[in-house]
């Protein structure tokens, strides 16, 4: 059975004129604001207007896209030479949709689809949405492969040996026992874990794997902590929240790993590295440093592919 890969992501602007497009769907996407359908449009359109002009202001100092896209398609091609099937990235938001993918499978007669989440956590915002959505498209084109998605991986040993590899690149060299290791993932509504979504405990077990992993290595950390980054409006969300930590430290030299991120985006590049530095930077922080995601590295691809190995079949 002949098969293909979608490596399903949120994905980010490919371009500033792509800034309002991805802001509308995310704020479309039920999963993300899960409420009646006109009450969502008229608070995702608030939502837009308050955050376009911001948020298209960071992405022009990024360089005026998000490096998601072109990283990920990197990866695929990696991904590709070692399974021997075709990968392509699959974005929620902005290009690249699934549909070119799609059709391209079906036009090769793929009759096996394997759905590898970018997301290492399972979230009914990411992995779930992400999922529904490359199956509806699949429906309306009348495509019926065999839909395989590969489960959560947080916990996985090899991937837990990829982050500490990203861990110890960050630290270059000096001593970890004279740095505190800030785990930082992506917040969520606590309305949403209320309602059964399994993120939190999730990110919880991957921190605690983290630190045996790196305890069993003599990778000692002065402290470990976990954060939640991301946080919008005035709801109740996921907590403590990483600026709020920033703000309150006990010890001035920081390291800061992007948990919930397998590739680096706007929240990695942009809030992690340039608007928290400024927080740590104007309380005093000795030193702050941010690890990189896994992105397209050699290891990250082959965990890629050989998870895909085991998927199916």
């Amino acid at each position: 059975m002949k098969r293909g890969v979608l490596l399903l992501n949120m994905g980010g602007p490919n371009n500033l004129s792509e800034v309002e497009l991805f802001l509308r769907n995310m704020f479309a996407d039920p999963h993300i604001l899960p409420m009646p359908a006109p009450l969502r449009t008229f608070v995702g359109n608030r939502i837009v207007a308050a955050r376009l002009e911001e948020a298209e202001e960071n992405y022009r100092r990024l360089g005026g896209r998000s490096p998601l896209s072109e990283t990920t398609w990197s990866l695929a091609a990696r991904v590709e030479e070692r399974c021997g099937c075709p990968v392509r990235p699959a974005m929620r938001y902005v290009p690249p949709f699934a549909d070119a993918a799609l059709r391209e499978f079906a036009e090769e007669g793929v009759e096996e689809l394997i759905l590898f989440p970018m997301y290492p956590h399972y979230s009914t915002t990411t992995t779930l949405s992400s999922v529904e959505d490359v199956r509806e498209r699949c429906e309306r084109m009348g495509y019926r492969p065999a839909i395989h998605t590969v489960e959560p991986y947080y916990d996985d040993y090899d991937y837990v040996a990829i982050q500490t590899a990203r861990i110890v690149e960050a630290l270059d060299g000096e001593d970890p026992a004279s740095y505190t290791l800030l785990l930082s993932a992506h917040g969520l509504p606590r309305s949403i874990v209320r309602a059964g979504d399994p993120y939190e405990k999730q990110v919880e077990a991957n921190v605690s794997a983290l630190r045996i992993y790196l305890r069993e290595r003599g990778i000692i950390f002065k402290n470990i902590k976990l954060a939640y980054q991301s946080r919008v409006g005035k709801g109740a969300w996921l907590e403590p929240n990483l600026a709020d930590v920033l703000r309150r430290p006990d010890h001035l030299r920081l390291l800061v790993f992007p948990l919930s991120f397998t590739v680096d985006n706007s929240e990695t590049l942009f809030e992690l590295d340039r608007e928290h530095r400024a927080i740590a930077e104007k309380i005093g922080y000795e030193a702050y440093r941010v690890a990189r995601c896994p992105n397209d590295r050699d290891d990250f691809a082959r965990f890629v592919a050989k998870t895909i190995a085991r998927v199916g079949g």
